[in-house]
């Protein structure tokens, strides 16, 4: 419950359609992609930076608790007021401020959605590289929350590779400039990499420059279907060690195909327990020459076919239809985004498919194999609770096979509420405590999203 000062000040700072207080309209700020639900006491709409700069003060002077929010998409909890307090909604600051083909910039403000980015930049020959899969309706703000990535990211990076500067309103209400608009820049500290993956924990982002990328001239779609799961981990491995990168490749096991097969009957070969689908990108000269080497590389005793799509549109359909699908299997999915080194790929499927079987939990993976990205999905029933018991145990084991193997707990979802119990395995206690100090310098009052992150 907010203070009555407290809410009549909050109510001047902006008109009456941007300010809810009603739970029934803060209500749909509650929960996320987890279908954990927290609610707020209110929700602001700002739409300038002067705007946020006065919430963020307004909430320093009570001690409120303060929530960044973008489309609320995420799946690890970091957009939740877990707090209670104010979210501060940045859905409605929707300017692309320049687009700069030149320069090759776009200057955007956070709640412009990905694909408004991507449309914008494509009229003049680029592409925004950060293709997350709800790229549809996620916003620029969320992908540099999580420096999300998607398929691409095994050529052309993360959210982090592309942005060149951001202004933003630190936790402590000052407003600040990250960055710079060239390409090279080495003055100063890099905050701009370091806000960018921070999940609204340090400052809240207003605008951001991102650097655009020139259009390819063409693309190769290849689909490689294996018999079994170690021949396909193996095939990863041989078309990573390519001179000729891919610009996607990404992994579907046993379970995903058969929740495709569902959709899909008659797309996939009948003995197919596992596929790869990737592509190339380049020159016009460049691709068939790539989709050669990599089709070559994909062959082992394993593979059943390898071949290049004429539709490779429709497989990408259907690769984005399993995350709705997974519910089809069980009521609730608990999903994860771990990362391994793509030489270790094999080791690590392999010991899913153990833990798995051990602790008699539901699994289907699919993800980037590419950065060894893999979305690993346990599949359980919450109204039993000896097996979210097995899950929970799992789930343990799994995060100790990935540090084991020198990877990491999340490569694009983040931290948030989710995994911030775990993250004591990857990061030690000095770097922790050095982290905790940063949040100190930039959120002194401890307002900005508290409670994420860190154990």
């Amino acid at each position: 419950m907010l203070e009555a000062g407290f809410a009549a000040r909050l109510g001047s700072l902006l008109p009456s359609d941007r300010f809810f207080t009603d739970p029934v309209d803060c209500y749909a700020y509650a929960y996320d992609n987890t279908r954990k639900i927290f609610p707020p006491d209110a929700v602001v709409f700002p739409v300038t930076a002067l705007e946020v700069q006065a919430v963020v003060r307004l909430c320093i002077e009570y001690g409120t608790p303060l929530t960044p929010r973008g489309r609320g998409t995420g799946t690890s909890g970091g957009s939740l007021p877990e707090q209670g307090g104010v979210v501060l909604s940045l859905e409605r600051m929707l300017r692309i401020v320049t687009v700069d083909p030149t320069n090759r910039v776009i200057v955007a403000e956070p709640g412009v959605i990905n694909q408004s980015v991507q449309d914008a930049a494509k009229s003049h020959g680029f592409f925004w590289p950060p293709d997350p899969s709800s790229a549809g309706y996620s916003s620029i703000g969320g992908n540099l929350a999580t420096s999300a990535g998607g398929p691409h990211a095994v050529k052309y990076g993360t959210t982090r590779d592309h942005v060149l500067g951001l202004k933003a309103v630190t936790g402590g209400g000052e407003i600040i400039r990250t960055g710079c608009y060239t390409t090279k820049g080495v003055v100063g500290y890099d905050l701009t990499r370091l806000l960018i993956g921070s999940e609204g924990t340090l400052a809240v982002i207003t605008e951001a420059t991102l650097k655009l990328t020139p259009l390819p001239q063409a693309r190769g779609g290849i689909t490689a279907h294996y018999r079994d799961l170690a021949s396909c981990a193996a095939a990863i491995v041989q078309v990573m060690a390519l001179p000729q990168t891919p610009s996607a490749l990404e992994f579907l096991d046993s379970g995903s195909l058969d929740l495709i097969r569902s959709r899909y009957p008659d797309m996939l070969p009948a003995g197919a327990r596992a596929m790869l689908m990737i592509e190339v990108d380049g020159a016009e000269s460049y691709v068939p020459e790539a989709c050669a080497a990599v089709i070559f590389a994909c062959a082992n005793e394993g593979l059943i076919q390898a071949e290049e799509t004429a539709d490779a549109a429709a497989l990408w359909r259907a690769r984005k239809t399993l995350s709705p699908l997974l519910r089809d299997i069980a009521p609730k999915k608990i999903n994860e985004d771990v990362v391994v080194p793509v030489s270790a790929l094999p080791e690590f499927l392999d010991g899913l498919a153990r833990l798995s079987s051990k602790y008699e939990v539901a699994n289907v993976n699919f993800g980037h194999a590419g950065n060894g990205n893999i979305h690993v999905n346990l599949l359980v029933d919450p109204a039993l609770p000896d097996e979210m018991s097995r899950a929970a145990t799992c789930l343990n084991e799994i995060f100790d096979l990935v540090i084991n193997l020198n990877g990491t707990l999340s490569g694009e979802h983040g931290v948030g509420s989710e995994k911030r119990a775990y993250i004591g395995k990857e990061i030690d206690a000095a770097t922790l405590t050095l982290m905790k100090q940063i949040k100190r310098v930039f959120d002194p009052n401890n307002i900005l999203n508290p409670g994420k992150l860190f154990p």
